[in-house]
């Protein structure tokens, strides 16, 4: 197969894809378990007192890197427009080295907290030109749902295997060996990007009103839609640097199974976005995610009610399951309210904002408030946000009326196969 065949595959692209957001969220999540206890035994913190201002430091080095994220990802979605989007994935790609790298060898706060900070940079890059590279290749609505859902499955996978990975290698080798893996496997995917994408830019044709930044933050259903992506990811954004911290004082787990608690999570959230996609498509995205929301917010209520680690499976499951529902069913709507070939990019860049709000502030607010009025009532809050925002739902469900694809704008029958250049190379064995 030749490389021009290569480069314009659509199983190629979505494997490009689907390795760079797993990279990034092995990245992300790999390094979770590791720096609390990291920087606790490396400043001999011993006390309640300790842990508690501990949390505020932990959490605003894990948020750093969606503060980055945050101000990028409107700059990246711009910037699509003239670069395209297979530059931007690969710079993405190179800035994710970089902080694998200073992670890996980062002695002190201060250099953790760049590489988290840089992870913030390629964040940025692979999330909002990954899946906008995704949707502008796959514009038939069914088939737009399936493989969106396929591809975020690997944020699942890569959360799946990172906590163990960096919990697991931390305990038996240290700090420096689960990240120089992840090195290794970054570099591969460099060199995977340079051989199959085009690099090529492509000159957009001018877009539509509706995929500029005005109209998108004008229009109630991409800003409630946005909104629901940020409050069910704000469960797991404030339980990932809280829960160490806590279990350490009350529950006094082994190091190893700081890593594994959120084994559950991740499991439900790869079923949720593989096996939902097709089901929200079908019964109604909005209806779909007011389930989903329920169930995040009912899990958050669960979780500080356990008393051992194995009282934790159940409500972890049921959190990573609902966010992975949710977000099955609402990231290829987004697509679908704009829909504009070529234009995805400031669509996307918004849905990586509402995510890089839920980690940039979760961290920092629910780690001020662990201090103030204790990790419980801070998992009921955030169940009872979560379980309040499923009437704006409803009311946008009950204004579209119908229970399949017309969640968006367009009637989806009358979508035809698209006919860009990409589909001269397309044939009938290059599908997932």
């Amino acid at each position: 197969m030749s490389f021009e065949v290569l480069r314009n595959s659509r199983l190629i692209l979505v494997s490009v894809v689907y390795l760079s957001l797993f990279l990034d969220n092995i990245l992300l999540t790999v390094v979770v378990p590791i720096i609390p206890d990291y920087l606790y035994t490396l400043e001999g913190n011993a006390t309640v007192d300790a842990e508690t201002d501990e949390n505020g430091r932990v959490g605003f080095l894990l948020s750093s890197k969606a503060l980055v994220q945050l101000v990028l990802n409107p700059v990246i979605g711009s910037l699509t427009g003239s670069l395209g989007y297979a530059r931007p994935l690969l710079i993405g790609s190179v800035n994710l080295l970089l902080a694998a790298l200073l992670f890996a060898f980062g002695q002190s706060y201060e250099v953790l907290f760049l590489a988290r900070s840089i992870q913030g940079v390629s964040s940025a890059c692979i999330g909002v030109s990954g899946m906008s590279l995704v949707a502008s290749r796959y514009s038939e609505e069914e088939e737009r749902s399936k493989i969106m859902g396929f591809v975020l499955g690997s944020i699942a996978l890569g959360v799946l295997l990172g906590y163990p990975i960096g919990s697991i290698l931390y305990d038996l080798s240290g700090k420096t060996a689960p990240l120089l893996l992840v090195s290794v496997a970054i570099v591969f995917l460099i060199f995977f990007q340079l051989a199959t994408l085009d690099f090529h830019t492509i000159k957009q044709q001018k877009t539509e009103p509706r995929t500029n930044w005005m109209y998108l933050l004008s229009d109630k259903k991409i800003i409630i839609v946005s909104g629901a992506i940020w409050s069910s990811t704000s469960a797991m954004a404030i339980l990932e640097p809280c829960l160490p911290l806590w279990l350490m004082t009350h529950v006094k787990p082994k190091k190893w199974q700081l890593g594994t608690v959120f084994i559950p999570d991740s499991i439900g959230y790869l079923v949720g976005t593989n096996f939902f996609g097709m089901v929200a498509y079908r019964i109604g995205r909005y209806k779909t995610a007011i389930f989903a929301m329920l169930l995040v917010g009912v899990s958050a209520i669960l979780v500080p009610l356990a008393t051992t680690m194995s009282q934790l499976v159940i409500p972890h499951l049921g959190m990573g399951l609902g966010i992975g529902i949710a977000d099955a069913a609402l990231v290829p709507l987004l697509a679908s309210l704009v829909d504009q070939e070529d234009g995805y990019g400031p669509v996307y860049s918004l849905q990586q904002v509402a995510v890089s709000l839920a980690y940039s502030l979760g961290p920092i607010i629910g780690g001020e408030m662990v201090r103030e009025i204790g990790f419980a009532w801070v998992m009921w809050v955030v169940g009872i946000v979560n379980i309040a925002y499923c009437p704006l739902l409803g009311y946008l469900a009950s204004k579209d009326g119908k229970p399949l694809a017309q969640d968006g704008r367009k009637d989806y029958d009358a979508v035809q196969k698209p006919t860009t250049k990409y589909e001269r190379f397309y044939d009938s064995d290059d599908t997932l």
